[in-house]
């Protein structure tokens, strides 16, 4: 899970708000503490701290005095809105102007993404596992 060359604070962050976005860690549900997530990490506790006052400082976690942090409301929406712009950033100014270089019209890679997606979802891991390809 660890990965080297990016900051283990920001790698338990994502972990979190992978967990959030996915459902696993529902809206006002207990967050790990920093003391789980140091040990299951087996980190330093202060480097678990960082991220989760990351989320914190985000508005994705909030502690309640006494009990722990908890997912707030919202954080789920905050966090896709957030993957969405980034994943547009990403790859779909990249693709917008490549289209623009080959002469691609808006509706032109909206009829080429329909058809790689129909691909995609005829491509099941059992037609591929048997060799079959799609029709």
């Amino acid at each position: 899970m660890i990965e080297e060359g990016k900051p283990l604070f920001l790698q338990i962050a994502e972990q979190i708000e992978d967990s959030i976005v996915d459902g696993s860690l529902a809206e006002e549900a207990q967050a790990p503490s920093t003391n789980e997530l140091a040990s299951f990490y087996r980190i330093n506790p202060a480097t678990a701290a960082k991220g989760v006052a990351m989320l914190t400082d985000k508005g994705v976690l909030y502690k309640r005095r006494g009990i722990g942090m908890f997912v707030a409301e919202g954080a789920r929406d905050l966090l896709l809105g957030e993957r969405r712009s980034a994943f547009a950033d990403r790859y779909i100014e990249p693709l917008l102007a490549e289209a623009r270089t080959l002469g691609l019209s808006p509706d032109d890679l909206a009829t080429l993404l329909r058809q790689r997606a129909a691909q995609t979802t005829e491509e099941t891991p059992a037609t591929i596992a048997e060799g079959k390809t799609p029709a």
